[in-house]
């Protein structure tokens, strides 16, 4: 049975659409904020010298977020496996829920006074749902929710 249409999705897409036509590449402005807010996972990228595997990351977060909000045929999955890879990583589960959070900042930030209190509403709900699947990787638990 097909899933009903999630509303956050336009708003979702539009804050993303939005910052795309002002900002060529997120990475930089994510990844700042990430090691101000949490400057011992700065060390984990140090074989990262290009900045790829950064774009690579923040390209699947953002394919999960439209996937949770759209079809959900594997975020829900893809997060709860990654945070489960990530521990083996030394990297806690609290940085995925930041790392989330820090997409949307930047996000906002890129599109100023054009981010709208709808827009606000819908990133603080999804960050919600998708702080769950965050803090219960084990999928046993959650299969019945997706």
């Amino acid at each position: 049975m097909p899933r009903a249409p999630d509303p956050r999705e336009p708003l979702i897409v539009a804050s993303f659409e939005l910052a795309a036509e002002r900002c060529e590449d997120l990475t930089p402005l994510v990844y700042a904020r990430l090691f101000r807010e949490q400057p011992e996972m700065e060390i984990l990228f140090w074989r990262d010298q290009n900045h790829q595997i950064r774009g690579e990351m923040l390209t699947r977060v953002i394919q999960a977020i439209l996937d949770f909000v759209g079809e959900r045929l594997y975020a829900s999955t893809l997060i709860q496996s990654e945070v489960v890879v990530h521990e083996g990583y030394d990297v806690p589960p609290e940085v995925f829920r930041i790392f989330f959070r820090t997409v949307r900042d930047a996000v906002c930030e890129v599109c100023g006074p054009d981010w709208t209190g709808e827009w606000d509403a819908a990133w603080e709900s999804l960050l919600a749902d998708l702080d769950y699947y965050v803090t219960h990787p084990d999928q046993a638990t959650t299969a019945a929710l997706a």
